[in-house]
């Protein structure tokens, strides 16, 4: 029955925002507290019935207290970011289909919900500009949460909190914050290792450093409990470490010998890995049996470069080098792909970032992709329809030309008037964009590297701010404190 009690711990994410707006701290430990409770009484045995009956229970008293939510169904969509789910824990589809099926089912999103949603947020707040992309002006208790303040001072710095050298000479293609965590910081390098740090106690250290890749490390992610991370590599080979002391569990070479060129793991159940690589395949690989899993393959026009997930795990982005954008259908049954809709950004352009924001919500209007695609502009896509398929909405002008930028969406996004994305540039800079604002959207510019920026990434509360860049740097920057 573990389906149940991860839609009652999404039921209580999803009013977590409505809690002690002045006191994030408590809504953190809460939801922990909840997920860690919720786990234990999993294991008990109880009657399938009453935790159904529970469930609906308190459903609907969550309701009574806060006020109901535009989609109920998404209470079986969300992605429980709080589960654990270490790899002599994890699901495996291949071993037991019938009941990830039942699982995957409960969890699929119907036809045109994603349509429909965005009809609903329209005809409720029809009083926005057309095609409104953030929370509306009466979204109270979110703003309280974010301060009711505005986005430029919201992403105000003070300066550089720290800078990790470690790789200097070789660049950092891509580096991202533990999940809900506010001092814990990986990145991967070019000179072949990976490096986990902690930014606090201070002073910042590297914590460990990951070593077995016998070519540039290109790609990697957390799992959702921070125990496990893989990584792709020019080697031709996936791995996956040992969070805490930097051993590497498992090896998975490519059967066709081919560079690894990115990975991400399914969301809704990190037992899955998809990996994309330098001949145009798409492979969803078993990290627990190192296996592939049959049906979950696909072949784009050029390198894969780029990968995301929405927040359900059932469609997946790729982009690849020749400027395409293709959609998949995940089956949460078999891990099986199904090609959907393709996207042709810029014929020949490097789709080198992909990023989804599920913003199905009674404070925001539709699910959208940030895209870095190497035609000196960052752009930003509606997911119009439940087979992934993109129209554009607004871009926003960089310098990016050949290499591979990656930009990231805030995430506290929801919570405040306003909405802003944050992109690394070729001109060392790292911008931030409004992306309601229909000119001057550059909110804040940060200057100090010495090369490209190639990756952003915010920790849990948008205190701090990591970039890294082509020669080796990582900045840590520190947001003002109002």
């Amino acid at each position: 029955m573990a389906a149940v009690w991860q839609q009652v711990l999404a039921v209580d994410a999803r009013y977590n925002a409505y809690r002690t707006p002045t006191f994030p701290q408590f809504r953190t430990q809460y939801i922990r507290r909840r997920s860690q409770l919720l786990r234990e009484n999993a294991k008990c045995g109880f009657e399938p019935g009453l935790r159904r009956q529970y469930l609906r229970l308190r459903s609907q008293l969550l309701a009574l207290r806060y006020g109901p939510l535009s989609e109920q169904s998404s209470f079986r969509a969300s992605s429980v970011r709080s589960s654990r789910t270490t790899l002599d824990r994890m699901e495996d589809f291949e071993e037991d289909p019938r009941a990830q099926g039942a699982r995957g089912h409960r969890r699929s999103v119907s036809r045109g919900s994603y349509q429909l949603q965005a009809q609903m947020n329209r005809a409720v707040y029809d009083e926005r500009p057309p095609g409104s992309l953030v929370p509306t002006s009466v979204a109270e208790a979110s703003r309280a949460m974010a301060g009711d303040t505005t986005l430029s001072e919201n992403y105000a710095f003070a300066g550089m909190h720290h800078i990790f050298d470690q790789h200097v000479d070789s660049a950092v293609p891509r580096l991202q914050f533990a999940n809900d965590d506010k001092h814990l910081l990986a990145c991967c390098s070019l000179d072949g290792t990976l490096s986990i740090m902690t930014l606090s106690p201070s002073p910042p250290t590297v914590k460990v450093t990951l070593k077995g890749h016998a070519g540039p490390v290109t790609d990697f992610a957390w799992s959702l409990s921070n125990d496990v991370i893989v990584s792709t590599s020019k080697d031709g080979t996936l791995r996956i470490w040992n969070t805490e002391d930097g051993r590497c569990i498992r090896e998975v070479a490519d059967p066709e010998g081919s560079e690894l060129l990115c990975c991400t793991f399914q969301p809704m159940n990190n037992n899955l890995t998809v990996v994309g690589n330098s001949k145009h395949h798409l492979q969803v690989v078993n990290i627990s049996t190192g296996k592939k899993v049959k049906g979950g393959s696909s072949k784009l026009t050029g390198r894969v470069l780029s990968l995301s997930f929405d927040a359900p795990g059932r469609i997946l982005w790729a982009g690849d080098d020749r400027g395409s954008i293709f959609s998949f259908l995940f089956d949460m049954a078999t891990g099986k792909l199904t090609k959907a809709k393709r996207l042709v950004v810029n014929e020949g352009s490097s789709v080198s970032s992909i990023s989804a924001r599920s913003w199905i919500s009674r404070e925001a209007r539709d699910p959208s992709l940030l895209v870095n695609a190497c035609v000196n502009k960052l752009l930003l896509y509606r997911v119009v329809d439940n087979e992934g398929t993109l129209q554009l909405k607004r871009s926003f002008p960089i310098q990016h030309g050949s290499q591979a930028l990656h930009s990231i969406f805030c995430p506290l996004m929801s919570f405040r008037q306003g909405a802003c994305v944050v992109t690394g540039s070729e001109d060392a800079c790292v911008y931030f964009f409004d992306v309601e604002r229909n000119t001057k959207a550059i909110v804040n510019k940060l200057q100090g590297h010495s090369g490209p920026v190639l990756d952003v990434s915010f920790n849990c509360d948008e205190s701090l701010l990591a970039s890294s860049d082509a020669s080796g740097m990582v900045i840590i920057w520190r947001r003002e404190q109002k």
